[in-house]
């Protein structure tokens, strides 16, 4: 089941934090439950990515996304991700997560996540591409942008973000049936 309470307690701590820039990063520490474990006592690979949405809902709360996006009927949801998998994170073991924002292009947003073990050793890390939505339809993030600054200019996104673009992009799609 989805982790409702622990998003509505993510989104009430942050309720007076100081409000975020745009691109500024969210700091968030998440505990790893018993219900988050795969068979092998370890968080499972699935929960994982949810664990990350406890990170980008209390982002947009601080950087004003979440307001601008209600304000003008947009939606966001997310469109593709690429994560690295790297440390067991295991049952009650706590672990810090950086949630920052990288950039846009003209089709969609960029985030990148990573979750830190007490020892500072990244354990995972993704990057999310995410769609901005109006009226049921795709729309360029800039005019989502637009109404928290006006005249904003997207940051030239690093390299390795441009990478796996490319290479998503060059992914067929529908892929192959047999």
């Amino acid at each position: 089941m989805y982790p409702f309470v622990r998003m509505v307690y993510q989104a009430w701590k942050v309720r007076n934090a100081p409000k975020l820039g745009l691109f500024e990063p969210h700091h968030s520490r998440h505990i790893c439950m018993p219900w988050d474990i795969d068979l092998w006592m370890e968080l499972n690979n699935g929960r994982t990515l949810t664990i990350f949405d406890l990170g980008r809902v209390p982002l947009s709360i601080r950087n004003g996304t979440a307001k601008a996006a209600k304000d003008g009927g947009f939606g966001m949801a997310v469109a593709g991700a690429s994560v690295r998998y790297r440390r067991r994170v295991t049952t009650f073991q706590t672990v810090d997560m950086v949630t920052r924002p990288v950039g846009f292009d003209e089709k969609f947003l960029y985030i990148e996540q990573s979750m830190w073990d007490q020892k500072g050793e990244c354990c995972n890390h993704v990057l999310i591409r995410g769609a901005v939505l109006k009226n049921r339809r795709m729309v360029p993030p800039r005019e989502l942008f637009e109404q928290m600054e006006p005249g904003l200019v997207a940051p030239e996104l690093p390299e390795w973000v441009q990478n796996w673009i490319e290479a998503d992009h060059n992914r067929p799609w529908p892929p192959a049936r047999d």
